[in-house]
């Protein structure tokens, strides 16, 4: 097979991707339809639900443009060479490979951070702003997105050395050794995502005591659940909207609950859905999720080695010879139908573990408060209520809202 040849696999497949979301976003939005729900009428009027319409198509809008320009960048950069010339002007000036690398792709982190600014800024301060969600101040966004930059350097630099370290030891199969280091590096951020990551930028504070406590205590203790890390997470300062995460393995189980989430709902509405994330736990949802993405980390890891050995790649993408940038560069356009087809199986078993964690809310707590809180989430975030069912089969990770009511009122 020619480099010409895999130069158009490479432009085919960005084009693939392009215009089949591009498409299915177009054919959900055009599935909105005008009436009410009968089982939400008590909580939408015609008002908030043309809101929550003008809410998706102004989102819809913003999502076009941005796709639209990466994606005719994506091609400039496939066509004209650019990957291949930026390589080739790095590997002339510095010697080490991890150097070669690390400035390979912090060069295109910068440009990619420089074209997708003025999207965020927009859809925060004008989108999100407009319908009443924004809470975040120009500071606040600033040092998000320096704080953001920095993490991505940090662990991004790790995980880059980590794996050049094992291509340069373990030269063949050494697809193995990194799958097992991304494995654990996976498993240890699960672990310790509530502590290390999220108070860069929240603050977590412990459930003050009080009823609230008591019933998720209480509730805790009934089923046999052992939480001790019930937190509240200052989820106003950037947004209106409400919510709720569940993280940590073993004793490192947390618990964070949105302060959005606390104003708007009753305690009732509280435990139930806080009943849901531990029926996550209960029916292993959490375990067998991770056993999957280890799966799915082996297979990225067995093609990203196939690429690394073909050289041709490297010469499609403008370079007469391979070096790890360039693999990694032609295994991401490569590994995009298996992505997607991965996803979709991954969104298929999370939709389903959702209905589980919901019955079980239902069974040992109650179903009537998690319908409630649902519904007001819904309406909180101007939801789409009657989204494609191939949007949903392909992007959805939880079961749109009128088939979770559905399935709780049966």
């Amino acid at each position: 097979m020619s480099p010409e040849i895999f130069l158009w696999i490479f432009i085919a497949l960005v084009l693939f991707e392009y215009f089949f979301s591009t498409i299915l976003d177009y054919v959900n939005d055009k599935n909105w339809k005008d009436e009410i729900p009968e089982i939400l009428k008590d909580f939408y009027d015609n008002k908030n639900y043309t809101k929550a319409r003008d809410y998706k198509i102004e989102r819809g809008k913003i999502s076009f443009v941005s796709t639209t320009i990466s994606g005719l960048i994506t091609l400039c950069f496939l066509w004209f060479e650019g990957f291949g010339i930026l390589s080739n002007y790095i590997v002339d000036d510095y010697s080490s490979p991890f150097i070669q690398t690390a400035i390979f792709f912090l060069v295109l982190f910068i440009f990619n951070t420089i074209i997708s600014l003025p999207f965020s800024y927009y859809s925060t301060f004008y989108i999100e702003e407009k319908f009443g969600f924004n809470k975040t101040t120009l500071k606040i966004f600033i040092m998000d997105k320096i704080k953001g930059i920095l993490l991505s350097m940090l662990i991004g630099g790790v995980l880059l050395w980590a794996a050049m370290y094992l291509l340069s030891v373990f030269n063949e199969d050494f697809w193995i050794w990194l799958w097992i280091g991304l494995s654990a590096f996976m498993i240890f951020i699960n672990m310790f995502y509530a502590e290390l990551i999220v108070p860069i930028f929240n603050k977590l504070t412990p459930l003050k005591d009080g009823s609230l406590r008591e019933k998720i205590e209480k509730y805790s203790k009934k089923v046999g659940y052992s939480l001790k890390n019930i937190y509240v997470i200052d989820g106003s300062k950037r947004s209106t909207k409400a919510n709720a995460f569940f993280s940590g393995l073993g004793p490192k189980k947390t618990i964070a609950l949105y302060d959005t989430l606390i104003e708007k709902h009753g305690e009732e509405e509280l435990v139930a859905v806080l009943a849901h994330e531990v029926g996550h736990y209960k029916r292993k949802h959490i375990f067998s999720s991770m056993i999957f993405t280890i799966i799915e980390l082996g297979i990225m890891c067995f093609l990203f080695e196939m690429c690394m050995n073909q050289t041709i790649i490297a010469e499609a993408l403008g370079s007469n010879q391979m070096y790890f940038h360039l693999g990694l560069i032609g295994f991401s356009f490569l590994y995009s139908p298996v992505g997607l087809i991965t996803g979709i199986m991954s969104n298929m078993r999370s939709r389903k573990n959702e209905f589980e964690a919901d019955d079980y809310a239902r069974s040992t707590y109650d179903g009537f408060s998690l319908e409630l809180a649902l519904k007001k989430l819904s309406v909180d975030s101007l939801s789409n209520l009657y989204p494609h069912p191939l949007f949903v089969f392909v992007h959805y990770s939880h079961p749109p809202l009128l088939q979770r009511l559905e399935a709780l009122g049966k």
